[in-house]
C-alpha cells in the first residue's frame, strides 16, 4: 500500500514553509502527498504581505474530495488563522475520522509576521488541540496557548506542555529552537516518559519552514507505520540535515529556505 499524507494549511508563494514545504518533505521522505489549503499568502523570504483566507465551505470540500477517495494515513495541520477555517477543518477531520493528527499551531512566520488572528487562538485550543495526536509549538507558540512567557530552559519547557497536556493535547512535541543553548532541544511529552530530541544549533539564516517541515516529517513517519517516538526522532533528524544543507541554496534575500531534498542530492 502506498502511504498516503495530506497537508492542511496556507500556501506560501516564495515556496519555502506551508503547503510547498509539507509536499516537498513528503516527497523526499517517500510519502504521497495530498493538500487541502486553507489560505493563501503573498510571502517571500523577507516578509508576508498577505494573506487571503479560502472561504470555510470550500475547505471542507477540499477535504472531503481528498478523504473520499484517499485512504489518508496520517494529516499534518498547519497554519489556520481564522476562527471559520478551524472549525471547517476541525468538522471536516471528524466526518472522515482523521487518524495520526500532527498539529503544528502556526502563529507567527519566520519572519515575525503574525499569520493568526487573536480571536482564533481559543478555537485552536478547544477545537483541534484534543483531535491532534500531537503538537508541535516552538518556544513563543506553546507560551502563547498558556498563557505565559517563553520558556527559558527545559523544566519550563516541560512545565508548559504539561499545561497543553491539562488542555486535551495527547501528545506534545515543544520545540527549542528559539533557544540559546549550544543545542537545539525538542521535548516529546504525553502520557510516559519524556524523549529528549537533541541537536547541534547550526547558525544560519535559512530556517523558514523549520516548523512546518518537522511537523510533516512526522506525519510522515505517522503515514509510513512509525510509532510517534520513532517518528519524531527521524524527523528530528531528518530537519537537522536539510538545515545543514540550506547553505547550498541561494534562494531570495531574507530567510532561506531548507534543503529538503539534501539526502537525493536533487535541487530544491
Amino acid at each position: 500500500m502506498t502511504a498516503i499524507a495530506v497537508t492542511i494549511a496556507g500556501s506560501d508563494s516564495g515556496g519555502g514553509a506551508g503547503i510547498q514545504a509539507d509536499l516537498k518533505t513528503f516527497a523526499a521522505l517517500g510519502v504521497y502527498g495530498a493538500s487541502v489549503i486553507v489560505a493563501l499568502t503573498a510571502q517571500n523570504t523577507q516578509g508576508v504581505t498577505g494573506i487571503y483566507d479560502v472561504p470555510a465551505d470550500f475547505i471542507k470540500a477540499q477535504m472531503d474530495a481528498v478523504f473520499s477517495d484517499l485512504a489518508v494515513d496520517a494529516v499534518k495541520i498547519g497554519m489556520l488563522s481564522q476562527t471559520a477555517s478551524i472549525a471547517a477543518v476541525a468538522k471536516g477531520l471528524a466526518d472522515h475520522r482523521a487518524k495520526n493528527i500532527v498539529l503544528d499551531p502556526v502563529m507567527v512566520a519566520t519572519s515575525g509576521d503574525r499569520l493568526l488572528a487573536a480571536d482564533a487562538v481559543d478555537a485552536l485550543r478547544k477545537l483541534l488541540i484534543p483531535r491532534a495526536l500531537v503538537i508541535t509549538p516552538n518556544l513563543p507558540e506553546a507560551a502563547a496557548l498558556v498563557g505565559a512567557s517563553s520558556a527559558r530552559n527545559e523544566k519550563e519547557m516541560e512545565i508548559q506542555a504539561r499545561e497543553l497536556l491539562a488542555l486535551g493535547a495527547r501528545n506534545v512535541l515543544i520545540k527549542g529552537g528559539h533557544g540559546t543553548s549550544d543545542d537545539s532541544v525538542d521535548l516529546l511529552i504525553g502520557q510516559g516518559d519524556v524523549v529528549r530530541l537533541s541537536a547541534k544549533r547550526i547558525a544560519t539564516m535559512n530556517l523558514h519552514g523549520t516548523g512546518c517541515t518537522l511537523s510533516s516529517a512526522i506525519a510522515a513517519g505517522l503515514a509510513k507505520g512509525l510509532d510517534l517516538k520513532e517518528a519524531s526522532r527521524q524527523a528530528k533528524t531528518y530537519v537537522t540535515g536539510a538545515i545543514a544543507a540550506a547553505a547550498t541554496l541561494k534562494v531570495g534575500h531574507g530567510h532561506g529556505p531548507l534543503h529538503h531534498f539534501y539526502q537525493s542530492g536533487r535541487d530544491a
